[in-house]
């Protein structure tokens, strides 16, 4: 019997999250690690769902699990879990993969307590491998603990499926096939009024309530050096010439001078950014692990042996309020010529 690796395929009016792909990815990697008999599997639920069902399988998916009906056209806790519900019984997935977004994480828990199976949040690396206690080959699900100090691996070696909400950006996504292999199955399932306790009366958008970090392709993010929470007037200042959102270290957020929606690191976002310009970040581990794949980054700080420069593609050793203001201008005088 074939051992599945689902990926729950996250999507929002038919557009799926990015993170899907990442966490196709990673599943395949961790089936590898098992053997020949592992498969990758999608799971999608929703309305008019077949062209995300399609694009799934481009990604690496082997089947999609398909749950369409109307009920399922806008995301609601109670029927989607018991969406998810129907589909683990019925197939017995040995892992369980979904996003740690904000729909992910209300959603996984409510389905490994209604599973009542084990579910590690938040994870920023995974594996496959053994514990001396047990032969078999266990997620291995790791995170950061107790605010970020400590780094836990966490086991489920009792209950099935193992799960986890990964982040978004930890993982490269799976490379785009540009033929599908694979194949779709559309699932049934009864619907019954005990399965839905609310209704959407309406959305109310507020597009400046979540800074999008995660998939921004420039970044500039301001730390301790800032000095206050004034001077991330000029981190926004520079990271609206450079056509980018602001970032922050922890230690600013902790301080109170921007929301944690800014924040960047272990206990933040992880990003993979075109450019991220680090300012007044001395570069603190926790720090590091969250923006180290950066495709270019740029570190301002006044201190020459500040460990932010271990991972800087170009350094300036310098004060941040001299430095910035000086690019500002160099950048509106390029854009001017």
């Amino acid at each position: 019997m074939s051992r599945r690796f689902w990926v729950y395929i996250e999507q929002e009016d038919g557009k799926v999250h990015p993170v899907a792909w990442e966490l196709l990815g990673v599943a395949r990697q961790l089936a590898d690690q098992v053997g020949d008999d592992a498969i990758v599997e999608g799971i999608l639920v929703g309305h008019n769902m077949d062209e995300a069902a399609q694009e799934a399988l481009h990604y690496g998916a082997e089947t999609v699990y398909v749950l369409d009906h109307p009920t399922f056209k806008n995301y609601l806790n109670k029927p989607y879990t018991s969406a998810l519900r129907f589909l683990v019984q019925k197939h017995n997935p040995e892992v369980f993969l979904v996003g740690a977004t904000t729909l992910g994480r209300d959603l996984a828990g409510a389905v490994a307590t209604s599973l009542k199976t084990g579910l590690t949040a938040d994870t920023t690396h995974l594996a496959m491998g053994t514990i001396k206690e047990d032969p078999r080959k266990l997620l291995l699900a790791t995170r950061p603990a107790f605010g970020g100090n400590v780094i836990a691996t966490i086991i489920c070696r009792n209950h099935s499926p193992q799960m986890a909400t990964v982040r978004p950006r930890v993982f490269n996504p799976a490379p785009r096939q540009a033929e599908a292999k694979g194949q779709i199955v559309h699932e049934t399932m009864e619907i019954t009024p005990d399965m839905i306790n609310a209704e959407i009366v309406e959305f109310i958008t507020n597009a400046a309530a979540t800074v999008k970090l995660e998939y921004a392709d420039i970044i500039v993010s301001g730390g301790r050096g800032l000095g206050g929470p004034k001077g991330f007037e000029l981190i926004k200042q520079l990271a609206d010439e450079l056509g980018g959102v602001v970032g922050s270290s922890r230690a600013c957020v902790d301080a109170g001078w921007i929301k944690y929606d800014h924040q960047v690191g272990q206990t933040g976002k992880t990003v993979r950014p075109k450019l991220y310009v680090a300012a007044g970040i001395s570069g603190a581990i926790q720090h590091k692990v969250g923006m180290q794949e950066s495709d270019f980054i740029l570190a301002i700080n006044r201190d020459p042996h500040a460990p932010i420069f271990d991972v800087a593609t170009m350094g300036i050793v310098g004060d941040l309020y001299e430095v910035i203001p000086a690019l500002i201008k160099e950048i509106r005088a390029r854009k001017e010529a």
